[in-house]
């Protein structure tokens, strides 16, 4: 398994109780135990509910930093670097149809889990 990048050092087992967390080609999260990257492959609901809050908002953030998405939250921007970033809306970014099911499931997950 890879060293974390330093972006997420602060996160340490946090971002990587996500515990799946590989070298990702091509900007995408991609992910150990048969679950591929969040760009071409769907992540079954069963692989997310082990995971913490924040290991979950980390899952789903993450798909929105690797398509430049601008955070503006301090916590968005202490974990993910806004260099590069292009978008300011979630909503305006060219997400396909694997990111947005991704974003979803981690969404229902959050909630089942009482996250927000």
């Amino acid at each position: 398994m890879n060293a974390i990048p330093a972006r997420f050092a602060s996160f340490g087992a946090v971002s990587f109780a996500v515990a799946l967390f590989v070298s990702a080609p091509a900007n995408a999260a991609c992910f150990e135990s048969g679950v591929d990257c969040t760009d071409d492959h769907e992540i079954p609901a069963s692989m997310l509910q082990p995971l913490s809050c924040d290991a979950l908002w980390t899952v789903r953030n993450m798909i929105f930093d690797e398509n430049g998405y601008c955070f503006q939250s301090a916590r968005g921007k202490s974990v993910f670097s806004n260099d590069g970033c292009a978008y300011t809306s979630m909503a305006s970014m060219p997400l396909n149809q694997y990111e947005l099911a991704n974003i979803a499931t981690v969404r229902e997950v959050e909630k089942q889990n009482g996250c927000y």
